[in-house]
């Protein structure tokens, strides 16, 4: 597998560049552009604007509203309206009605407005509604009722805007987390406080014990313990040392760091993150794009109903044409599909927030919804369930070779070597190994896909792989053998060779994740069947497996290319269906593009490529998050259909009074805010999400819930 030795951040304009044909709707092909975000972020500034990219019937924060009125004008508003409905008992005709005038005119004037203009247009949406209910309510004597409906509407949807809005940034708060100021080091030894966003890469910062990492950057000097939960979420402390990274907003504990910057305050991997997870809140899932067209239907047949209620009434109920025209408009107000689409993108926008704070970056509501559907997932083997920082486990000398001659010689070999397994010979082999080596070595060479070879004391000694070994044809059977039984093991072996046969052979192996046989578990209590792809060799990806609680040999495949992946992939999809990707190289990006769901490794190891394919990024390195993100997809699905339902059920039911002539405008009123504040208090309930002890397996239950 191939590595990038440095962490690119996911791009928050990722271009995934897909165009194989699928099944699925990856939720992020289209343009993420900032308007769209900005639109659902922020409040409609354009009274005129009809419709948003929140909401194709105008409902809920972003909606076509316009600015709504403050608190102390809603207050007069619902004030003036008590008057005019105490003024109609006493039978004060005029200054009753010139009350509730003033009360519209202070709450709901602009959505009136909104409401004439979307008629003209025959949009019909929640202005159009509003303006016809109110209008209708005034014609019919019913002025007192008219301004308190319009009154607790705008004051509902203030309440309803709010909640929005706080779901919606409730990530950016994340970004408050890195300090605003960093301790840059002059060259006379001495620091001078600067602000963050003025810090070019390249500068020495310190940070004292206690301290928050202003920038994204490298150790240069210290060591310390880290909290960076907030980033990453992980529960635990990273131990830190030179040349290792470190995040904006994480938390220094004990010892004093130096680091160089690597990236400016907008480019740290936090923006980063905040950034692409506003992305993905702008994006729009299925079952919300499924809502949205459902209400641009629903909402022109409530009027034809309510028409037909208002004109047949009276010919076939005998109502009076009064009563008839006041059921009529309460039956508007309560089918006002406000609620309905309101339910999806509040609990969308906090699932993703959720996922988010515990180091899950999910790319798209798509990918949220679909993750509930997974019946299988593929894990790649290096650097995925193992930690891919390969060590020498195991080294001997080999035909009755000096054992220290070919520890110097396979250290010169390896230590000018970039591969990882040689830098784990390198590192693994003892002091006196690289003492006693000398500066003899010439003519180095690569040998692609078998290792490398130089002249050492006139001498040519090659390090390399079994295949190596046979086109030398030094495989004998007791080398044979040896190889077998480090295989059986699950390591991988290198041999030195001379021209005359085997000099040493090195075991390497990578150590796998201890998180690896829990998630395992985990996924198998939530219905996933796991397997492991790998293009290394079968009896190490096997030993491999074994170790993280995948037995069955089927499912642990060594010795795939990338293409062999894609076949494999197309095979478990016709026997489990939906099927997700794990992995974190440049080899496994062809195999993310082409599941259903594609996870990406975030760590050190992973490449650009992989998190830029992947549908979701795990940032810690933790397998335990696929899982998490399974059990939270399946969560958001429940709280979805929860709102859709209440939605629904409770206007099914108003209407049905309405028919029946026992609706007042209070009800509709009532009836259809409360709903909607209640379907957004129920989405909101997600953005504090943890596994709940009935979404984990038995063995996880009373343990802290992760990330926390």
């Amino acid at each position: 597998m191939s590595h990038s030795s440095t962490r690119p951040a996911p791009s928050p304009g990722h271009s995934h560049g897909r165009q194989h044909a699928h099944p699925r709707d990856h939720g992020h092909h289209h343009d993420h552009g900032h308007a769209g975000a900005a639109s659902c972020s922020a409040p409609a500034q354009d009274i005129n604007a009809g419709t948003s990219a929140c909401g194709s019937s105008g409902c809920g924060a972003g909606d076509g509203h316009g600015v709504l009125p403050p608190w102390p004008r809603i207050a007069a508003a619902l004030t003036l309206a008590c008057a005019a409905e105490a003024a109609h008992w006493l039978q004060w005709n005029l200054p009753g009605m010139a009350l509730a005038l003033v009360a519209i005119a202070l709450s709901g004037l602009g959505v009136y407005r909104a409401g004439l203009k979307d008629l003209a247009r025959l949009h019909l949406g929640i202005n159009a509604l509003m303006a016809v209910a109110v209008t209708g309510a005034v014609l019919i004597g019913q002025w007192p009722e008219a301004a308190m409906v319009m009154a607790l509407y705008v004051a509902a949807e203030r309440i309803e805007h709010g909640a929005m809005d706080k779901a919606r940034h409730a990530i950016r708060n994340l970004l408050d987390l890195a300090p605003e100021t960093a301790d840059v080091l002059q060259p006379d030894g001495s620091t001078l406080r600067t602000p963050a966003s003025g810090v070019a890469p390249g500068a020495l910062v310190r940070i004292a014990p206690g301290a928050r990492v202003p920038l994204d950057g490298a150790v240069t000097q210290g060591e310390s313990s880290v909290n960076q939960a907030p980033i990453t979420g992980e529960s635990q402390l990273a131990d830190k040392a030179p040349g290792d990274a470190l995040y904006a907003g994480s938390v220094n504990q004990n010892g004093e760091l130096v680091m160089r910057v690597t990236a400016p305050a907008g480019d740290t991997l936090l923006a980063r993150i905040v950034h692409a997870v506003e992305q993905a809140q702008a994006s729009r899932a299925p079952t919300q794009r499924f809502v949205d067209r459902f209400a641009a239907v629903y909402t022109p047949i409530v009027f034809v109903l309510a028409l037909a209620l208002a004109l047949l009434a009276p010919l076939l109920m005998g109502w009076s044409w009064q009563q008839s025209a006041y059921q009529a408009l309460a039956l508007l107000v309560i089918a006002c599909p406000c609620a309905l689409v309101i339910s999806t993108p509040v609990t969308m926008v906090s699932a993703l927030t959720a996922a988010a704070r515990r180091g899950i970056l999910i790319k798209g509501g798509s990918a949220l919804e679909s993750a509930r559907a997974l019946r299988a997932i593929a894990l790649d083997k290096t650097g995925t369930l193992t930690t891919g920082r390969p060590t020498l486990v195991h080294w001997q000398a080999w035909g009755g070779a000096d054992a220290q001659v070919a520890a110097a010689t396979a250290w010169q070999l390896a230590s000018r070597s970039d591969h990882p397994v040689s830098r784990a010979i390198a590192a693994g082999l003892p002091p006196q190994a690289f003492d006693a080596s000398g500066d003899a070595l010439q003519e180095l060479q690569a040998l692609p896909g078998r290792g490398v070879q130089a002249r050492i004391d006139g001498l040519t000694w090659r390090l390399g792989n079994l295949r190596l070994v046979r086109e030398l044809g030094l495989a004998d059977d007791a080398l044979q053998q040896a190889l077998e039984q480090h295989e059986q093991l699950g390591r991988s072996v290198t041999v030195l060779a001379d021209d005359a046969g085997v000099r040493a052979l090195f075991a390497v192996a990578d150590p796998l994740r201890a998180d690896a046989p829990q998630a395992i578990a985990q996924l198998r209590a939530l219905g996933v069947h796991p397997v492991v792809f790998s293009g290394d060799n079968p009896a190490t990806v096997a030993a491999v497996a074994r170790e993280a609680g995948i037995a069955t040999p089927e499912d642990a495949r060594g010795g795939l290319l990338p293409g062999d992946k894609l076949t494999a992939l197309a095979a478990l999809q016709q026997r489990f269906g939906p099927v997700a990707m794990t992995g974190d190289g440049i080899n496994d990006a062809p195999a993310l593009a082409r599941a259903d769901i594609g996870f990406a490794m975030g760590g050190a190891h992973s490449t650009g490529m992989a998190m830029e394919t992947a549908d979701v990024v795990l940032m810690n390195d933790d397998l335990r998050r696929i899982p998490d993100t399974i059990a939270l997809s399946q969560r958001a699905h429940r709280v979805l259909w929860q709102n859709i339902g209440l939605a629904l059920g409770v206007k099914a039911a108003f209407c049905l009074l309405a028919v029946l002539g026992l609706a007042t405008m209070w009800m509709a009123v009532l009836a259809d805010m409360g709903v909607s504040l209640l379907v957004v208090a129920n989405g909101l309930r997600l953005r504090r999400w943890i596994a709940a002890p009935h979404e984990r397996p038995d063995s996880m239950r009373g343990r802290p819930a992760m990330g926390q």
